[in-house]
């Protein structure tokens, strides 16, 4: 009987964050990795991103870091190309100005209840995700520019978990 009450302590919280998942949209998703040191909060795109389906922020939860996030849809295959920036210029960059501020760049996997994975990241007016993988997101920052300027000493998983929806 201990047993089953400590399981339920720590299934609890991920079976009501799930349920909460199907009733946020995702443009209003907040997910968090395991160890609450990071959040990636989805934000809608507004008319003035046309080439990109989803913004996000990623933060630190202590510090000052807060990185830009975009999604567009690959061409070729369905998928969610995600990129991850630290303080881009604004206005037309060049190629190498646009690669100096990258953090991270690849496929945002979103993960289903059964831990299926899926090609594309839900449209913005879509029941959110329950997880997001965003793969070698955690190393790629650690190695980035914005490590040693947010003197971050934590480094995100790549696994990402809805936490709520932003008002």
């Amino acid at each position: 009987m201990r047993n089953q009450a400590v399981l339920a302590t720590f299934l609890l919280p991920l079976l009501v964050a799930n349920t909460f998942a199907a009733e946020c949209r995702q443009e209003r998703a907040v997910y968090g990795d395991r160890d609450g040191a990071y959040e990636l909060a989805f934000e809608p795109v507004g008319s003035e991103a046309a080439a990109a389906t989803h913004r996000f922020k990623v933060r630190a939860v202590k510090g000052e870091l807060v990185l830009d996030g975009h999604i567009m849809m690959a061409d070729e295959v369905t998928r969610s190309i995600g990129m991850i920036m630290n303080a881009c210029p604004g206005g037309d960059v060049t190629g190498d100005e646009l690669a100096a501020c990258t953090v991270w760049q690849g496929v945002i996997y979103p993960i289903d209840k059964a831990g299926a994975l899926s090609e594309a990241v839900p449209a913005e007016n879509s029941d959110a995700a329950d997880r997001l993988l965003i793969a070698g997101f955690g190393p790629a920052l650690r190695f980035s520019r914005a490590w040693e300027e947010a003197k971050l000493n934590i480094a995100p998983w790549d696994e990402l978990t809805f936490k709520e929806c932003a008002q």
